[in-house]
């Protein structure tokens, strides 16, 4: 297991015909989505991007780690809380544990605990994410990073 993991995804912006722009985030294939200008595009490829990691969780798949953002590339980073959603996933499957086993390892929780841990939809409280990260053998850390400076347009 990596000892740390930026849930930070580069985006690839382009054109479309429709005056609309594309947002592509290439690490997770089928994440594309669009927005009136760029900043649009970006909020919405952020949701895009969670949605089509449910999908990948849902059907047991792997989750791509997210490559590094070229110098200048925009990029959509995960919530908090579906980060840490993907990274007990991904924990889970490196050990091979399952739903029923994790919850058994929790104190004899019912696996639809668990499952509702997973679901990026679902608004888990951190503490039981850390727990279960914790009786996996690991640890969730949390870290800030200052946003780029905001850009104006002068009249």
């Amino acid at each position: 297991m990596a000892t740390q993991t930026t849930m930070e995804y580069p985006v690839v912006l382009e054109d479309d015909d429709n005056a609309t722009v594309l947002a592509r985030v290439p690490d997770v294939p089928g994440t594309v989505t669009f927005g009136e200008d760029a900043a649009e595009a970006l909020a919405h490829a952020e949701e895009a991007l969670s949605v089509m990691i449910s999908a990948l969780m849902d059907d047991n798949e792997d989750i791509p780690e997210p490559s590094r953002p070229k110098r200048g590339q925009p990029s959509v980073t995960l919530s908090p809380l579906v980060a840490s959603k993907v990274l007990l996933y991904n924990r889970m499957r490196e050990l091979g544990v399952t739903k029923a086993e994790l919850a058994r390892r929790l104190g004899g929780k019912n696996p639809t605990h668990v499952t509702r841990l997973l679901n990026v939809l679902h608004r888990s409280r951190h503490d039981q994410l850390d727990e279960a990260m914790t009786v996996l053998g690991a640890r969730l850390v949390v870290s800030a990073k200052p946003l780029p400076p905001l850009r104006t347009r002068s009249a």
